[in-house]
């Protein structure tokens, strides 16, 4: 990507183009796109609940798309959003804007919610060709790996694959766009030969699990947890993070909410790894919690005060009480995943539960940090 920065210095930052940073109208006109993806999170939360056995009354579109909702509606709209934002280019909004409208039709249960998500993944695709003419590099294309591991699962999954086939390649588009992101910034502690060799290697044995996914799904998918374990492992050694932790303020709290998300994901490689390719039942959830909760929703939480305000303008400034939601989302699901294990219904809906609220928290804590900074900001033109 030519002419890029970093955005906030911190271990969260983001490469966003300089060019693409435009303020005023460009960035209000974003809100609608991030909304619907706000949209796809709840929906997703209330059909997860109602999977878990709340007894509220949900439609049944958000039970039964539960996770295309969390993954491709919130997940897919936020990411392809900020792809956007990164390539400057008003076609580019094309991408968001389909995978947040697809999850509006899923979630109402109108025709073709699939299939407009899956464009939206595809268009991502090609952004990120542009975005790779701009800047070649390890990182770049790691991460466009990731890209293209979301179309497959999105295209294999409207063409009638059920979504549990469709997890490891859900779970590489997370887990390779993050892991490439993160290599980049490893420019600032000049890696050696030798570990960047070993984050290729785990990449290409990631890679390679998902191609064996299709004709030998438990294997497949023991190979793609190995890979799991040995990028949470690379991470947790060389990610800059390890240094900003000794840091106050935001660059700690980005920092150990980063460090937390690589070791949930090295439980989720091994939970894998034990159980092979499992279809439903308390070991689906538990690798897919760890994954999906864990580790992304860490990335999440420890991303917003970067993300938030390169994509709309909106500062998000620190406030010790981040560490509330971030405690309760690794404990509620420390506590689900040990209820899994021990076959314990109950802790699993309690923590799938406390789960929800802290991600809900989340949401409410951010809007607050924002609301004040906007509140501070016009207080000495009003006085």
């Amino acid at each position: 990507m030519a002419a890029v920065h970093d955005v906030g210095g911190g271990p969260g930052a983001t490469r966003l183009d300089v060019g693409a940073a435009a303020p005023g109208r460009r960035q209000r006109a974003r809100v609608p796109v991030l909304a619907l993806g706000m949209l796809s999170l709840l929906g997703a939360l209330a059909g997860g609940l109602a999977r878990l056995g709340w007894g509220w009354p949900v439609p049944s579109s958000l039970v039964a798309f539960h996770g295309p909702l969390m993954v491709s509606g919130f997940l897919g709209t936020v990411i392809a959003l900020e792809r956007a934002v990164a390539l400057g280019r008003h076609w580019a909004y094309a991408a968001p804007a389909a995978c947040g409208l697809g999850a509006l039709a899923l979630a109402a249960g109108a025709p073709g919610g699939a299939w407009l998500m899956t464009l939206g993944s595809v268009v991502t695709v090609v952004i990120f060709a542009a975005l790779l003419r701009r800047q070649m590099a390890p990182f770049t294309v790691v991460i466009a790996l990731g890209t293209i591991a979301w179309v497959v699962g999105q295209t294999a999954w409207v063409l009638g694959a059920p979504v549990h086939r469709m997890l490891p390649w859900w779970a590489g588009f997370l887990v390779l766009t993050i892991a490439g992101e993160r290599l980049e910034l490893t420019r600032l502690v000049r890696l050696g030969a030798s570990a960047r060799a070993a984050f290729l290697v785990a990449v290409g044995v990631l890679v390679a699990g998902l191609v064996l996914a299709w004709p030998q799904p438990d294997h497949g998918m023991r190979l793609t947890g190995a890979a799991w374990i040995a990028l949470a492992a690379w991470l947790g050694t060389f990610d800059i993070a390890r240094r900003t932790a000794r840091m106050p303020g935001l660059p700690r709290f980005i920092a150990l909410a980063l460090l937390a998300g690589y070791g949930w994901l090295g439980v989720a490689g091994v939970l894998a790894v034990s159980s092979g390719a499992v279809a439903a039942g308390p070991p689906y959830d538990a690798i897919v919690h760890a994954l999906f909760v864990g580790f992304a929703f860490s990335m999440i939480f420890g991303h917003a005060p970067i993300i938030f305000p390169a994509v709309l303008g909106v500062g998000i400034p620190y406030r010790p009480s981040f560490y509330v939601h971030l405690g309760l989302l690794h404990g509620s699901l420390a506590l689900r995943i040990l209820a899994d294990l021990a076959g314990w219904d109950a802790g699993r809906r309690w923590g799938g539960l406390v789960n929800a609220l802290a991600i809900l928290l989340f949401l409410a804590s951010t809007a607050a940090s924002a609301l004040g900074s906007r509140r501070g900001r016009a207080a000495p033109a009003g006085s």
